[in-house]
C-alpha cells in the first residue's frame, strides 16, 4: 500500500511538473520569434519576396520557413534593410549566403521598417497546412468526407433495387391474376394462337409497307447527311496534353495576354507554339502554385506534379538553380486543325482587323483544359466576314477602297464580304 502511495505521489509530481513547464515554457520560446500581423506580412511578402523566395522551398534565394530559428531577429533587420553593407563588413553568414546562391545579392529594402520585417516574419514562420484544398482530409469537400451528402451511386443503386423490385411485383401479380383466371374458366385476351401473326398483318397491307418504307429511307438519308456533313468537324474536341497546362490560372487569374505566349500570331500565318523557354521566363521562380488556384478536380499537388514535367523536359534542375543540358522533347497534341486547301493567316485577323482571340477560341480565360470551341467549317466563317465590319481605325491599307465601296453600297461601314471576304481565292487558291 505505501507503495502504491509513494507511485502516486511521484505521478501527481511529475504532472504537476509538466503543466509547469508548458505553462512557463510556451512563452519564453514565443519570444524567439517577433510578434508580427500575418495577414500583412503575406501582402509584404507577395509584392516584393514572392520572385525570388519561397517559403518552404528554395528558390533563387533560400526557403524563408525557420529563418527566425537560423538568425538573431536583429541580423534579419539588417540583412534585408541592406545585405550588401553586411557582405562588405565581412559578416561571416551574410558571406555564407551569398557564396552559396552564386554570388547573386539580395536587393536592399531600406523602406521596410522593423515592425514591417516583423510581419513578414510572422508570415513565413507559419508552418505548412497538410490539409487539402478544400479544408478537408483530402481532394473531397468537407461534407463528402464526413459522409452528410449521400452519393449519386448509392442513390443509383437504390432506384435500380426499386425498379428491379417492381419487376418481380409485376411477374408475380400476372402470375396470380392468370391462376385465378384459369380456376374459373376463363378465357385469356392474349391466348391468340390461331390467329395471324402481327408481322404478316402487316406485309399483307401494301400500303402501310409503301409509308413505312419511305420514312424508313428518308430517316436514314437524313441521319447520314448528318454524319457525312460532320466528317472534318471536331467542334469540342478537347485531347490530354503531355503536361498539363492551365488557361484559366494563366490567362485568367493571373491576367497574362494570350501574344506573349502566341507571339507569331501577330506577325504570322500560324499562331504558333511557344517554346518552352518562355515558360521557364516565369517558371523559374516559380516551382509550386498557389492553394488558391487549386480545385476538387486538380489539386496543388496535381499542378506541382505538371511543373515539374516542364523541368523535367527542359533539363532545370531546381536545387541547383542551372540547365543540366539534358532536354526530352515535348509532343503537344494540336487542337486546331483546317485542311491544307484553307488559308487562314492569323496576323490578318489579329493585327490587321483587330479581332479577340476569344471570337474563334471561345472563353479562353476560363478553360482548364483547351477545347475547339467553334466549328471551323466554311459556313461559319463566311457568316463571321457577313456580320463583322472591317476595321477602319488607323487602318490606311483599306482607306481607298473603303472610300469607293461604301459609295458603291451606301453605306458607312463595311463588312468583310462586301469588302471581297467571300470570293473563293481570298481561303482556296
Amino acid at each position: 500500500m505505501e507503495q502504491v502511495k509513494n507511485r502516486n505521489s511521484v505521478s501527481r509530481i511529475l504532472l504537476v511538473g509538466i503543466a509547469f513547464l508548458l505553462t512557463f515554457s510556451m512563452p519564453i520560446m514565443a519570444q524567439d520569434a517577433p510578434a508580427g500581423d500575418v495577414a500583412k506580412g503575406k501582402e509584404l511578402f507577395n509584392s516584393l519576396c514572392a520572385a525570388c523566395h519561397k517559403r518552404y522551398k528554395k528558390s533563387t534565394g533560400p526557403a524563408l520557413f525557420g529563418v527566425a530559428d537560423r538568425h538573431d531577429t536583429e541580423w534579419l533587420y539588417s540583412w534585408i534593410k541592406n545585405s550588401k553593407a553586411m557582405i562588405d563588413a565581412g559578416d561571416a553568414d551574410a558571406i555564407a549566403i551569398y557564396e552559396e546562391y552564386k554570388k547573386t545579392p539580395m536587393n536592399a529594402f531600406p523602406q521596410l521598417n522593423n515592425a514591417d520585417i516583423d510581419n513578414i516574419i510572422a508570415y513565413v514562420m507559419e508552418p505548412k497546412s497538410t490539409g487539402g484544398p478544400t479544408g478537408a482530409t483530402g481532394d473531397f469537400p468537407p461534407q463528402l468526407v464526413d459522409g452528410t451528402v449521400v452519393s449519386n451511386e448509392l442513390i443509383l443503386g437504390a432506384l435500380a433495387f426499386i425498379f428491379l423490385l417492381l419487376i418481380v411485383i409485376l411477374v408475380l401479380v400476372n402470375n396470380t391474376l392468370r391462376s385465378i383466371a384459369k380456376a374459373n374458366g376463363v378465357e385469356l385476351p392474349d391466348d391468340l394462337t390461331n390467329k395471324k401473326p402481327l408481322w404478316k398483318a402487316f406485309v399483307d397491307n401494301q400500303f402501310l409497307v409503301i409509308v413505312s418504307s419511305i420514312l424508313l429511307l428518308l430517316v436514314s438519308a437524313y441521319f447520314a447527311y448528318g454524319y457525312l456533313m460532320q466528317v472534318g468537324v471536331d467542334q469540342g474536341y478537347q485531347p490530354v496534353q503531355p503536361i498539363h497546362f492551365s488557361h484559366r490560372i494563366h490567362a485568367g487569374d493571373n491576367k497574362i495576354d494570350c501574344k506573349y505566349c502566341h507571339s507569331s500570331a501577330r506577325v504570322s500565318k500560324t499562331s504558333g507554339i511557344p517554346s518552352l523557354n518562355v515558360c521557364m521566363n516565369c517558371h523559374k521562380s516559380i516551382s509550386e502554385v498557389a492553394d488558391a488556384t487549386a480545385t476538387p478536380d486538380h489539386t496543388k499537388e496535381f499542378y506541382d506534379g505538371e511543373i515539374a514535367k516542364l523541368y523535367d523536359a527542359v533539363g532545370w534542375d531546381a536545387e541547383d538553380l542551372s540547365y543540366t543540358g539534358e532536354t526530352k522533347p515535348v509532343k503537344w497534341v494540336r487542337i486546331h486543325n483546317l485542311p491544307d486547301f484553307a488559308y487562314f493567316n492569323h496576323s490578318q485577323h489579329v493585327s490587321v482587323a483587330g479581332i479577340k482571340c476569344q471570337q474563334c477560341h471561345g472563353p479562353i480565360e476560363e478553360m482548364e483544359v483547351v477545347y475547339q470551341h467553334a466549328p471551323l467549317t466554311m459556313g461559319w466563317c463566311v457568316n463571321c466576314h457577313r456580320e463583322t465590319n472591317v476595321k477602319m481605325e488607323g487602318n490606311e491599307y483599306y482607306e481607298k477602297i473603303h472610300k469607293e465601296l461604301s459609295k458603291k453600297y451606301g453605306v458607312d461601314k463595311l463588312t468583310a464580304a462586301q469588302m471581297g471576304g467571300l470570293e473563293c481565292g481570298k481561303c482556296h487558291y
